[in-house]
């Protein structure tokens, strides 16, 4: 029975080979999109294990800060860090940004922080931390940024001097961390134009421009240029202490909106992108459809040019299940060739994509268990097709 595949096989070797290639590209794609929606949660995950907060505290009644916009006055993580069972609290910003590097634009999530509190950068592999209270900055590597060079956010420039490696937004756009108080300023900064208009539209205004209280307009036109806002106050809680329960006391004792890390992870992985998620599962069951389409055809074809042959096998006593087990071992095998080379070429192209794609052994082993039914399934209408075959067409008939 081996034997009958194998000849068959080898009589037609390299239409076999290159059949199996281009099965191969098409698993090695669907391997790919699942590791890309893999890549997608893992990134989610990364942003909120970088943040090194236990509760996320945010403007009350949003999901933010990487949901949706949230803003907090930046004095509130004092009462925070009155609370029972706080350990850090610590002010954070996050905004995203078009930057310019060697010529092009770069998607960027600027992070501002306070350093060694959390939300700041974790371990670097290269350079150092920012130590200076302005115009330094770490980035991730997946930014393109080199030790020493300079990158412009907004009106001012900052100098690299730390490199950190999977620091990403939930996105996959790599971070930028700078000092809070400019990353502040950047932020709500308005341009000059605005910032001059703003000044005469609060001039021309007799509240705040009153001849009998001196100051009071110079007071505005600095409120007004100035932020003491930020997105978020990442809280870290005592070894002790429920988390669970520290952020249902500060939302009921501070009006403000508090998420665990449980639930942080359930806005980012099943709420931000589901939508994402739907179309990735869409297009695998697309592709599963299309490579059993292909595979049926094929091993159809194959059966279909060997007519004579699985004649002459019926003429001399071979028995039916021989040769459907024969036609399901081609099948297989071609399955089989086409997961290894998909496999391979998902390897080697993965780190090409501008999106992290994750790869995981369980998808490769689920992968191939798919392959095996879809070859299956694929075999059964030449295998219909080769026991229609009349033993009297050996000789002509």
């Amino acid at each position: 029975m081996i034997s009958l595949a194998a000849r068959d096989i080898a009589h037609s070797w390299s239409k076999y080979v290159l059949t199996g290639i281009g099965l191969g590209l098409l698993i090695g794609v669907t391997l790919s999109m699942a590791g890309i929606f893999r890549g997608m949660v893992d990134d989610a995950q990364v942003l909120l294990r970088n943040s090194q907060a236990d509760v996320w505290v945010v403007q009350k009644d949003t999901q933010g800060p990487y949901a949706e916009s949230s803003s907090l006055p930046d004095d509130v993580y004092r009462s925070i860090l009155g609370m029972p069972g706080v350990q850090q609290a610590a002010n954070v910003t996050y905004f995203t940004m078009q930057v310019q590097h060697q010529g092009k634009d770069t998607r960027v999530m600027v992070v501002g922080f306070e350093s060694g509190q959390p939300g700041a950068p974790p371990s670097l592999i290269a350079g150092r931390h920012v130590t200076r209270s302005h115009y330094e900055a770490v980035a991730d590597v997946k930014a393109g940024f080199k030790l020493g060079e300079k990158i412009r956010i907004r009106r001012n420039e900052y100098t690299i001097v730390g490199l950190s490696q999977r620091t990403v937004s939930s996105g996959g756009d790599p971070m930028v961390f700078i000092p809070l108080a400019d990353a502040q300023a950047a932020q709500f900064q308005k341009d000059n134009d605005a910032i001059v208009s703003g000044r005469e539209r609060t001039a021309a205004n007799p509240a705040f421009n009153r001849p009998n209280v001196p100051g009071l307009l110079e007071a505005v036109q600095m409120s007004q240029t100035t932020s003491h806002n930020v997105n978020a106050v990442l809280v870290q809680v005592r070894a002790e202490w429920d988390a669970a329960q520290l952020a249902a006391d500060i939302q009921r004792w501070k009006h403000l909106q508090a998420y665990t890390y449980a639930d942080m992870e359930e806005i980012s992985v099943k709420k931000l992108i589901a939508t994402s998620a739907k179309q990735i599962g869409l297009f695998l069951v697309i592709l599963t459809i299309v490579s059993t389409a292909i595979v049926s055809f094929i091993i159809y074809t194959m059966t279909l040019g060997k007519i004579r042959e699985i004649a002459v096998l019926k003429l001399i006593g071979t028995r039916n299940s021989t040769i459907s087990w024969m036609i399901l071992q081609e099948s297989l095998g071609l399955g089989l060739v086409g997961f290894i080379i998909g496999k391979t070429v998902a390897t080697l192209w993965a780190p090409v994509f501008p999106k992290y794609v994750l790869l995981l052994p369980l998808d490769a082993v689920l992968g191939l268990l798919v392959i095996v039914v879809v070859c299956t399934l694929a075999s059964v209408m030449a295998i219909r097709a080769a026991l229609k075959v009349d033993p009297a067409e050996a000789i002509g008939g």
